[in-house]
């Protein structure tokens, strides 16, 4: 199980990551993530890094380590990672790959929801999305030739797995329409009769009246 952090912000996260490379200023930090491509992997709110900065070393785990001078610009604090950043660094980035988390992603909880829309509108609701996925799918494709053409593999990985993803629900939701299109999923007689007189079916009602727990990640 994963260790409750003092900070959960996956942006500190990647803070922590950069400055183990070496001290930077907020503005470098944000330059280094834009010209990385980050963005598509971290929800990153540039204003807001200052504020990340201030809560890491608030933590311990970031200090000042000097101050940059450039000409006639402003002088820009350097931060750089301590001995206990870089530890919870690497105890947390462990952690978010060995151990999976419980995300909630809003499409899984839209299909939890599904019966309530009757299944011809799903079918068109899903052409809608598979084209949106499409051109999702073409423009992370473009993105990883144009960082590929600059970076090594390792640095754009994350979107190389964000890619595959897509890819993949893109493939379910072709299998899925198409079971709603040629009415060969089970349980579709039902779920339109439900649309079409408004009564529960009562193959429905049994179900809630059985003891059934669904729940994946139940030991038996």
């Amino acid at each position: 199980m994963a260790k409750r952090r003092k900070l959960s912000n996956p942006l500190a996260l990647t803070v922590m990551v950069l400055l183990d490379e070496g001290p930077m200023h907020p503005y470098q930090i944000a330059q280094t993530l834009r010209r990385r491509g980050k963005q598509h992997s971290v929800k990153i709110n540039f204003g807001s890094l200052y504020t990340v900065v201030q809560n890491l070393e608030k933590h311990g785990y970031v200090e000042v380590t000097g101050v940059q001078r450039e000409g006639n610009r402003p002088e820009r604090t350097l931060y750089g990672l301590t001995e206990a950043g870089r530890d919870e660094m690497l105890a947390w980035l462990s952690d978010l790959i060995a151990v999976p988390a419980d995300e909630f992603p809003v499409f899984e909880t839209a299909l939890s929801l599904l019966p309530v829309l009757p299944p011809g509108e799903v079918a068109e609701l899903l052409a809608d999305r598979e084209q949106t996925l499409v051109v999702q799918a073409a423009a992370f494709r473009g993105v990883l030739t144009q960082l590929g053409d600059t970076l090594p593999r390792i640095f754009i990985i994350e979107t190389e797995f964000q890619l595959h993803m897509i890819e993949a629900q893109l493939e379910w939701v072709r299998s899925f329409r198409k079971e709603l299109t040629e009415s060969t999923l089970e349980g579709i007689d039902q779920w339109r009769t439900f649309h079409d007189t408004g009564a529960v079916p009562e193959e429905w009602k049994d179900l809630d009246e059985q003891d059934i727990v669904l729940d994946p990640g139940q030991e038996n």
